[in-house]
């Protein structure tokens, strides 16, 4: 493993740890969008498919059972816990994540490395998890006022995505016949989709000033 693929597992972590911390310890999801957790519980479940069949590494099969326990805690808290929810932005958090999930499934049934019901599961969940992010920016974009663990946990879940892109870079010139054209091509749209978050996000911190979006 290089240390490009250990910080962005690790950023990706962070960025688990500070929403469980404001779901968890301040027991509000303001400004978190339902919609995008239930598409990363999708990505994670479909992706992990071979968790139990494969084991690669005892660190692999460990950071599985994280990212599937997480994200399903995450869904189950602003669902059900009574007072989380309540804070729960429904009527802003509009956006019909189906409309994600079918183009990507039918994309994954079309192109892919193999057509067997795993890869092209584990190939869904990466076009999937390209656009998941869509209904949370599209939230932060409707409330504008974004509070400080959200921005960090927003930041940090895009970080963890440029950071994988190197570490794609990294295998691509060290190992050879390192090819793996969907992940990258997916992990590159999922990046850019952050580029508008990230500006204003090094902007408020550049003049240390509360992040907001434009309108």
């Amino acid at each position: 493993m290089n240390i490009f693929r250990l910080t962005a597992d690790m950023t990706h972590l962070m960025s688990v740890i500070v929403l469980l911390l404001k779901i968890h310890t301040i027991k509000s999801c303001a400004g978190i969008s339902l919609k995008t957790q239930e598409l990363y519980a999708i990505v994670f479940t479909c992706r992990y498919l071979d968790i139990f069949t494969d084991f690669i590494s005892f660190y692999n099969t460990i950071m599985k059972v994280i990212f599937l326990w997480t994200s399903f805690s995450i869904v189950w808290y602003m669902r059900y816990h009574k007072i989380v929810r309540r804070s729960y932005d429904k009527d802003q958090d509009t956006f019909r994540h189906v409309f994600l999930m079918l183009p990507c499934l039918v994309l994954a049934l079309l192109i892919n490395e193999r057509f067997t019901f795993k890869e092209v599961m584990w190939t869904f969940s990466f076009y999937l998890e390209a656009v998941a992010i869509l209904p949370q920016l599209v939230l932060l974009q409707r409330t504008r006022n974004i509070d400080n663990l959200t921005g960090q946990y927003i930041f940090l879940l895009g970080a963890y995505r440029a950071l994988y892109i190197l570490n794609w870079i990294y295998r691509y010139v060290t190992e050879p016949n390192y090819v793996h054209w969907i992940p990258w091509m997916s992990g590159l749209v999922q990046t850019l989709l952050y580029g508008d978050f990230f500006y204003y996000y090094f902007l408020s911190w550049k003049n240390n000033v509360k992040l907001q979006l434009p309108a």
